[in-house]
Order: structure tokens, then C-alpha cells, then sequence
């Protein structure tokens, strides 16, 4: 599917612009072009390591229809295994969860180890000839193209010829540290909770990414209640947005203090605190500290979002932070499957995790409160977007812009704000902007196309590498049936 026609690049334009054509929240001819630019070319978060802890543990994730087996080997190490036996097709491991030193397909019992080399394959002499029919030395479960992890998240990425992680993630990594690594121990992660939404994927990962024009007006109740500390939701305006590599973020502004006392005041302990100081580095302390900036909701391109907030969950002022992890998993055009995870610093107290677990619940769990507002908007936004009129309309999303293209508010400078990237005050859409404009370079690619890996044969190893595609350097090796193994 390669839509190249004058109406497409008009779109693209528009949106380049800010300026957003309605349908695309609602379109399925975009859809299907999404799968085969995005979600094939995109670094794609799949699972947590914690949630693998020992060898043998295993989580089922899939990426659009495809199924993944993420597993810790015997040795160790972590696998990212197409979830289709070699021989007939069926799914080899149907529990989302578990432990197993190894999978049998319950169709015709052929049987693979938690690395996906084949162990077992029933009448192989008498059904094959042995080695000479199919060589079973060799063979394993069809890996992901390209798996990597960075402070213990977990990507694949669908093209074997795709840069880097570390590369795609940039300086959005300052960020990232934020929630994925307050001490030395990292993160341990519970869930995720699903759920299912009859919403288009992008909405959500837009709105994580920068929009605090929504919450005076969404979650006005929340606030009303007393769940948070600060009177009222217009203060999200005082809070600063930031964009650097693929993602971006808001945050709120804090008090005057030191950064001790205002990790204090969003609910960290002092061990906490001086653990969070051992690992994040001057820069993003004094984001903090100096600047007065805390992180709160964040995207990353294509559909991975955060979110750190603080509420009240007992009576009284004291607030508990927490953060969540969570994937806009696309179902179709308009319907989205949310997974939701719950992370928390390992080091951290056990009452801690525990009061913090609650807050994420009251919050952003399935249930929560912020979850309900706002899921209300998106679902009918996407309804909204799929009639006629909606092929009509451009949606306004030039907020902060002046008709000329100047900003409303000037960018902070080093000295105000001591993240990389841009960053600016007030309320605007220069977020959603970005992660549009990325939307729009990734729909423009050519679509990934790949070979056939043929299983069984004379190949050197009993395989053949996937077709190395258009890239900029040569990552075939890493796309063998043997790769895709993170030591």
C-alpha cells in the first residue's frame, strides 16, 4: 500500500503545519498504512525485565496481530520469540504468563526450549527421514528482528535494519531515567491491567504527550475533591513542556526549596531521595532543584506513555507519588487495547509501594478517575472523526503559535531549564505537533518488506536470514533466526 496521490500530501502538509486533518483518528485505509510504516519501523516497548525475574519466566505480548513470547532463558538471557510453532502454525505458548523450561505445541506436540531451539519433533525418522528430511539441528523460534533494552525496558523493532536503540531514544533518555531508574536497583513493575477502548491509538499518546489545556476543564473534579495538594487544575499552565528525540513531556512546577525538599514535597522519602541522587546525574537534579520543574506525564513515538503524579490517598496532606507505564496498543482504526502497568523503584519501603500502588489505582488504573474522564473525550472524538464532515474539517492545533509562526512563549533557555531539547511554559500543543510531524515522516516511508525465512533446510544453521532492507548500515546478522537474545 503506497498512497501517493495529491490528496495524502496535502494531509501531511497540513499536519506539518499544525493543522490536522479530523479523519485520521478514525480511517482505515490509514491504519493499515500505519502497520506497515510505524508499527514496522518503530522501536516498540514489549515488557519490563522484572517481570521475567528468573530463568524459565515468560510474559505473551503482541505488537498489532502479531505474538511475542519475551522469555529468560536458561542461561539467562532474554528472548523475543515469534509465538508461531515452524511446523503448522500454531500459537506454541497460549498462557499470557508463567514459567517453563520449555513450549510444546498442542497441535502435532513438536516442542522448542525457552530459547526456541526445537527439542522435539515426534516421529522424526519415521515421518521425515530424520536429518535428512528436516535438519532439527539448528532450528529455533522465528526471533524479533531487533531486540534491546534500555534500564530494563524491553523493545523490538519489526525492521532488521533499524538504527539503534540508544540511537532512536536520543536525548529523551535524560527523561526516561526520570521514571525508569530512581536507584541503582532499577524498576519493578506489576500488571499490566488491559483494557479495551473504542478509541484510534494516537489520541492517548498525544494527550500524555503535552496536553495540559485539557485538565482545568477533563479533570475539574478530581481537583474539587481535594485528591491533590494544589487548589486548582489551572496550575498545570505554571508547569513547563519539553520535546527532545522521540518524545516529550509536561511538568509541574514546584514550590521554591532545594532538591531534597521538593522531592520531599511530592511524597519521596529521604533515602529515596539521596538513592535517586547516586543515579541521576547533575543536569537532571537540577531540573528539579535548580529549575523547579517536576515530570509528570510523558510519550514516546509511536504508542508508549508515563505518567507521575502525586495524589492524597489517606486523609490529610501527606501525597504519595506513583508512575505508571502504559502501551496504546492498536486494535483497528478505532479501537485500542490500553495495557497499564504499575512501577516503582525496588529499593524503595514496602508501605511505600504499597500506598503508592493505591494511588496508582484510584488514578490511572482501569478504574481510576483520571482514566474515566478522559476516555469519555476520546471515544468520541474517535466516533466524531468517522462521517463525511469529518473529511472536511481541520482540527486547530497550532496552540502557542502565533498566525506567523511565533512562539506565544519564548523557549526556556539553558540557565531556566537544564533538560536537553526544547522546552517552554504555558499552555500549547507543541507536542502533539511534534508527535504528528513524526507521524507523518514515519506514513511517508516506503513499507518494510522482508523475505521469507525458510526452516529445515541445507542452509548453513538450518536457516536464512531475513532480507536486509533500505537501511543505513547492515544489521542482518542480528536478524538470523540464532539472534535476538539480550545476555
Amino acid at each position: 500500500m503506497e498512497p501517493r496521490t495529491t490528496h495524502h500530501t496535502q494531509a501531511m502538509e497540513d499536519i506539518r503545519r499544525g493543522m490536522i486533518p479530523a479523519h485520521i483518528y478514525n480511517d482505515k485505509e490509514i491504519f493499515e498504512r500505519e502497520k506497515v510504516t510505524v508499527f514496522s519501523r518503530s522501536w516498540l516497548f514489549v515488557a519490563h525485565e522484572s517481570e521475567v525475574p528468573q530463568a524459565g519466566d515468560y510474559v505473551v505480548r503482541r505488537v498489532l496481530e502479531d505474538s511475542f513470547i519475551i522469555s529468560r532463558d536458561s542461561k539467562g538471557g532474554i528472548r523475543a520469540m515469534f509465538n508461531m510453532c515452524l511446523h503448522r502454525g500454531m500459537q506454541v505458548c497460549r498462557a499470557e504468563m508463567g514459567n517453563a523450561s520449555n513450549f510444546r505445541c498442542p497441535y502435532h506436540g513438536w516442542s522448542y526450549r525457552n530459547d526456541g531451539r526445537i527439542i522435539g519433533l515426534p516421529f522424526h525418522e519415521e515421518a521425515y527421514g530424520g536429518e535428512e528430511g528436516f535438519k532439527k539441528k539448528g532450528q529455533t523460534l522465528l526471533p524479533a528482528p531487533n531486540l534491546d533494552s534500555y534500564n530494563g525496558m524491553i523493545f523490538i523493532n519489526m525492521d532488521p535494519n533499524a538504527e539503534s536503540l540508544s540511537d532512536y531514544l536520543g536525548d529523551f533518555k535524560f527523561y526516561l531515567d526520570y521514571y525508569t531508574k530512581q536507584s541503582e536497583s532499577g524498576l519493578e513493575v506489576r500488571g499490566p491491567q488491559r483494557w479495551r477502548v473504542k478509541a484510534n491509538w494516537k489520541i492517548g499518546a498525544e494527550n500524555f504527550a503535552g496536553d495540559m489545556y485539557h485538565t482545568p476543564q477533563t479533570h475539574t473534579s478530581v481537583v474539587e475533591i481535594g485528591l491533590f495538594r494544589e487548589p486548582k487544575a489551572e496550575k498545570r499552565k505554571d508547569g513547563a513542556t519539553y520535546w527532545a528525540g522521540p518524545g516529550g513531556g509536561t511538568t509541574y512546577k514546584l514550590p521554591d526549596g532545594t532538591f531534597d525538599e521538593r522531592m520531599q514535597y511530592v511524597g519521596y522519602t529521604a533515602e529515596m531521595t539521596d538513592r535517586a541522587k547516586e543515579v541521576w546525574s547533575d543536569e537532571q537534579q537540577r531540573v528539579i532543584g535548580a529549575d523547579g520543574f517536576m515530570i509528570s506525564a510523558a510519550s514516546v513515538f509511536p504508542n508508549l506513555s508515563f505518567v507521575h503524579n502525586w495524589p492524597k490517598v489517606e486523609d490529610g496532606d501527606d501525597v504519595l507519588p506513583f508512575i505508571s507505564i502504559r502501551l496504546w496498543q492498536p486494535i483497528s482504526e478505532n479501537e485500542t487495547e490500553v495495557l497499564s502497568f504499575f512501577a516503582v523503584d525496588r529499593s524503595a519501603p514496602e508501605e511505600f509501594k504499597k500506598k503508592s500502588y493505591k494511588a496508582y489505582l484510584m488514578c490511572f488504573g482501569s478504574t481510576g478517575m483520571f482514566e474515566q474522564d478522559d476516555v469519555e473525550n476520546w471515544v468520541s472524538l474517535t466516533n466524531t472523526s468517522a462521517g463525511s464532515m469529518a473529511r472536511r474539517l481541520l482540527l486547530n492545533s497550532r496552540m502557542g503559535l502565533l498566525e506567523d509562526g511565533t512562539r506565544v512563549s519564548d523557549e526556556l533557555t539553558a540557565d531556566e531549564f537544564h533538560g536537553p531539547g526544547t522546552a517552554q511554559v504555558g499552555y500549547n500543543e507543541a507536542n502533539q505537533r511534534k508527535l504528528l510531524e513524526m507521524w507523518a515522516d514515519y506514513l511517508e516511508k516506503p513499507a518494510l518488506e522482508v523475505g521469507p525465512t525458510s526452516v529445515g533446510t541445507d542452509n548453513p544453521d538450518g536457516i536464512r536470514p531475513l532480507t536486509p532492507t533500505n537501511g543505513s548500515c547492515d544489521h542482518s546478522k542480528d536478524a538470523t533466526v540464532n539472534g535476538a537474545v539480550l545476555a
